[in-house]
């Protein structure tokens, strides 16, 4: 898909010359021309990255940034004619993520949009974990072992998933509390239950399959 970008810039020509250019570069592009245009754009449409110019006719993109960062991390360029060390230090300490002062070239302003947007992609994860025998397909939702698929409720499949991230390494029925169930304030039983059902499953399958090994005074760990 076509990266979209919200370009908040109240002169014209140059606003066109961005516009065009970047959509030539490959971007979707939704021009605002004023700080109320450019708000509603960011909160009504799902924008990838801002260009924000800061010289806005009816705001400073400056408290337009400020009141975004309040609510939001999305990507924002800050391009402006200021170029005294005071206002770039100002856009980037409120939250912006690059600062380019006018005049500048369209491949330069590509560039910078490519690398902040290279910036705030979350860092790729596995969808496959494996131990040993066991494979946790995190995007299906499925495990199995030896091509035996385990049938198990959504706490049971997080708790395997967890365990099979870090085979060897021992957590505590309070850690498990916390990251499977979102608080440590329910009982250690909740925890030994699906413990135990966990185990069944995995013991019921005919491959043999790792184990949960209960670590007396610690808590459990996944053996391949």
């Amino acid at each position: 898909m076509r990266p979209h970008l919200a370009l908040i810039e109240d002169e014209p020509d140059f606003a066109l010359m961005c516009r065009s250019y970047l959509e030539r570069a490959g971007f979707t592009v939704t021009w605002a021309m004023d700080a109320r245009a450019g708000n509603a754009v960011l909160h009504e449409s799902r924008v990838d990255l801002a260009i924000l110019d800061l010289g806005l006719p009816d705001g400073s993109g400056l408290e337009l940034l400020r009141a975004l960062r309040s609510t939001s991390r999305l990507p924002v360029i800050v391009v402006s004619g200021r170029s005294a060390e005071a206002d770039r230090v100002a856009g980037l300490e409120i939250g912006a993520d690059d600062y380019l002062v006018k005049p500048f070239s369209q491949r330069e302003l590509v560039a910078r949009i490519h690398a902040v947007l290279r910036r705030s992609q979350p860092p790729d994860v596995p969808t496959v974990i494996q131990a040993g025998s066991l494979l946790v397909d995190t995007a299906a939702r499925r495990a199995s072992v030896g091509g035996a698929v385990l049938t198990l409720r959504p706490k049971e499949f997080a708790l395997l998933e967890l365990l099979a991230a870090a085979p060897g390494r021992v957590f505590s029925a309070e850690q498990l509390l916390e990251r499977i169930w979102g608080s440590s304030w329910q009982q250690s039983a909740t925890v030994i239950e699906h413990v135990y059902r966990l185990r069944g499953k995995l013991a019921a399958l005919p491959a043999p399959a790792p184990r949960i090994t209960t670590v007396r005074g610690f808590g459990y760990r996944l053996d391949p």
